[in-house]
């Protein structure tokens, strides 16, 4: 066949559909097709059933010119994608030897003992070739006629991801005409449809590079995408791309975007701190200690976060943090001035450049007619001083969204006072 069009992913495993299991190989893979230019407009989960897997194949051949399969590959009797795929193809399964001679070579690498059953992983349909597969024992398969093509890849992610990138990527790109390049405006203080208000002519007037706004916890991600062909392909994608989020960020839109293309506002916020040679200190009483743990998530953070301080208590907030307590007994402990004062404490504390700090009513109990329940007060302090926010979410939220989404705003003051 000449250029692919369409794909339809199907996850196969009856552990995904009972939620055993996350689905990441569908994400996977619809990203790195996107980056190839291809459209992927299915994505189906099948459980471990030939009847059921063998439906799903007939009816995404019959709407795409690509089908990608993940899992089902196995030595064992319930591993039935390729026995399925050849079915629906018509094709024999042959023994491949080249395949058969890596899984002996896999087993004595490794020292075990290769049992019969996983000679199975060695057939393959009759008219495809097999993916080598240097992370595991399951060769993936490459079937391609006139108008179809199939790719089986094995389940595991870490087998899945660098065959595709390694072996499946370059077989894809001779089928392609051109390229999709995406970029994400990240966002925080403006909801999803606020967004889409603002910009929904040019939404509507653009298909091409489109754009599209997704919800995430406390922040929207605004996605740009633009497809070119030619040998400048990427290039040209690249400053389609480059165009629209310059028109983009000239409108009121721009004003909340935090960056581009960043994957959290953590790594953002370390980004920030590590070109300012920066460190921060946290002091969290409703967020207890969720900011500290979005920072130690990420490897090498230790050269921007020195430590946190879980200040739940009133006292903790007074003895660690020398928080006068006329503040409490005049403000309360949720209020500016004790946002203020914990991230003054905590910066002095523990020696460091930035203090941030949270607290707040994040519920179910707990809040007053001044500040009900989803009021949250964040702050940041350093040598210059002290500054802090009050935000209000609706009581109607739950506790984890108010936690998540007070914590994303108290790391978004790391880069509105740390100017790049």
């Amino acid at each position: 066949m000449n250029t692919v069009k369409c794909c339809e992913i199907i996850c196969v495993g009856t552990e995904l559909l009972l939620g055993e299991i996350v689905n990441t190989n569908a994400a996977f893979l619809s990203q790195k097709l996107s980056v190839l230019g291809i459209n992927t407009y299915h994505q189906t989960v099948v459980g471990d059933n030939p009847e059921r897997l063998a439906d799903a194949i007939r009816s995404a051949l019959g709407r795409c010119d690509l089908v990608i399969t993940s899992g089902g590959l196995g030595p064992t009797y319930d591993d039935l994608t390729k026995e399925t795929v050849a079915q629906v193809l018509g094709k024999r399964l042959l023994l491949d030897e080249e395949s058969l001679a890596r899984i002996k070579a896999y087993f004595a690498a490794t020292g075990r003992q290769m049992s019969t059953n996983n000679e199975k992983q060695a057939f393959i349909p009759e008219g495809a070739i097999s993916i080598r597969n240097d992370y595991g024992t399951a060769p993936g398969i490459y079937y391609e006629d006139t108008e179809r093509m199939v790719i089986m890849l094995p389940g595991p992610p870490n087998e899945l991801e660098p065959m595709f990138d390694e072996q499946v990527a370059p077989l894809l790109a001779k089928h392609t005409d051109g390229v999709l390049v995406s970029h994400n405006l990240n966002i925080i203080g403006m909801g999803e449809s606020a967004i889409e208000s603002r910009l929904k002519e040019m939404m509507l007037s653009s298909d091409n590079p489109s754009i599209a706004p997704y919800a995430k916890f406390g922040e929207v991600r605004l996605r740009i995408t633009a497809r070119a062909e030619g040998e400048n392909g990427i290039e040209t994608a690249e400053m389609m791309c480059r165009k629209t989020m310059e028109k983009i960020m000239s409108t009121e839109v721009g004003t909340f975007v935090y960056g581009i293309d960043e994957e959290s506002i953590t790594c953002a916020a370390i980004k920030r701190l590590r070109s300012a040679g920066m460190m921060v200190a946290t002091a969290e009483s409703c967020t207890g200690g969720l900011i500290a743990k979005r920072f130690t998530d990420i490897a090498g953070s230790s050269d921007s976060f020195v430590s946190g301080v879980v200040s739940y208590s009133n006292e903790v907030k007074m003895k660690v943090l020398g928080v006068p307590a006329e503040i409490i007994d005049e403000h309360t402990e949720v209020s500016h001035e004790c946002a203020r004062a914990m991230a003054k404490g905590v910066r002095l504390l523990l020696g460091a450049d930035i203090g941030l700090a949270t607290t707040g009513y994040a519920g179910p109990g707990g809040g007053n007619e001044k500040d009900p329940v989803g009021t949250v007060y964040v702050a940041i302090s350093t040598k210059d001083g002290e500054y802090s926010e009050r935000l209000s979410y609706s009581s109607m939220r739950d506790r984890i969204f108010i936690r998540e989404a007070a914590a994303t705003r108290a790391q978004l003051l790391i880069l509105k006072t740390i100017i790049s």
